[in-house]
């Protein structure tokens, strides 16, 4: 695996996902595409024109699309299911817990623009709570995917595990992290960077980037830090958590997210119960979301690379 940041921004991700699954529709004919009057938002109208037959508009109706994702799942189809992250989560999460994961069936979800990617759409289309909702359903694998490189392998991945998947992405760009044909192996954290065991900093989504600017300017300062990509979020590599908490005696949790429910969470609850370290996070406090450029938002939510280093720095100081 081959680690390409150097600050530079990756493609779209809407444009990765209107290119990759039409390819991966060609190279498996399983394969389905629904959506909830948002395929324009993600480059999937060719795809549901060019094939009425695999792919569907369902209209602004997103908890009857998961049952509609349900019943082709049980039909021996392997959907892939895209609406906004806050429609994909809150808005239908009876039907994704009952007809889906209770069910037994197997439906990949793609869920954009979670936290503040979200941005000019506001609070209401703002989820800080989406992978908390779906970390919640037993079996369920849940994943905040960090750049196009990734979001491709976890694609082809997931629509060949059974049960409920959940990719977390958003629509327009993050950074560039990994080469491109990168393979992820799942429930296992990437070491993205190390500079040394004075604390682990073990993030997620648009944070991984902003944890090695952060470790970068820890290490000016004489605070050598370990940066984790934990892009599942569930399951977690709790054998590597259990490592860092050993080796480091000090974490620091960097999530697009509320702090309840996530990878904060997370990671929280596996040491308190299994291997007790000083833990810090730089996540969502307990706040709705609101309306703003991307930019702003990361500096009215604290998820920032200087808000990393002061947790980190708390962390170590702590110990």
């Amino acid at each position: 695996m081959k680690i390409v940041y150097n600050k530079e921004m990756d493609l779209n991700f809407k444009d990765v996902i209107g290119k990759h699954i039409p390819e991966m529709a060609a190279a498996d004919d399983k394969i389905v595409y629904l959506d909830a009057d948002l395929a324009n938002c993600v480059g999937m109208v060719p795809f549901i024109k060019e094939h009425p037959d695999r792919g569907f508009d369902c209209g602004i109706a997103e908890a009857n699309m998961m049952g509609i994702a349900a019943g082709l799942s049980s039909g021996g189809f392997k959907p892939i299911v895209h609406t906004f992250g806050p429609f994909a989560s809150r808005r239908s999460f009876d039907q994704v817990f009952l007809s889906i994961a209770y069910a037994k069936n197997s439906v990949t979800v793609i869920g954009t623009d979670p936290g503040v990617t979200a941005a000019m759409n506001g609070g209401t289309h703002m989820p800080f709570e989406d992978m908390a909702l779906y970390r919640s359903i037993p079996d369920a694998y849940v994943f905040d995917v960090t750049d196009t490189a990734m979001l491709k392998d976890l694609l082809d991945q997931s629509v060949n595990i059974h049960g409920l998947k959940y990719l977390r992405v958003g629509r327009k760009q993050n950074c560039k992290m990994y080469e491109d044909g990168t393979k992820f192996e799942i429930g296992k954290g990437v070491e993205v960077c190390s500079y040394g065991k004075d604390v682990a900093i073990i993030a997620c989504g648009i944070m991984v980037a902003k944890a090695i600017d952060a470790a970068e300017a820890l290490k000016a300062e004489g605070i050598n830090a370990t940066v984790i990509d934990m892009f599942t979020v569930k399951p977690l590599d709790e054998a590597l958590v259990a490592k860092l908490a050993k080796e480091c005696g000090a974490i620091v949790t960097a999530e697009n997210h509320n702090k309840i429910g996530g990878l904060t969470e997370a990671v929280s609850a596996y040491t308190a119960a299994n291997c007790p370290v000083i833990v810090k996070h730089v996540a969502v406090e307990d706040e709705f979301g609101e309306v703003g450029p991307q930019d702003y938002l990361e500096e009215r939510f604290g998820l920032t690379t200087d808000t990393i280093v002061r947790e980190a720095k708390a962390a170590v100081a702590a110990k």
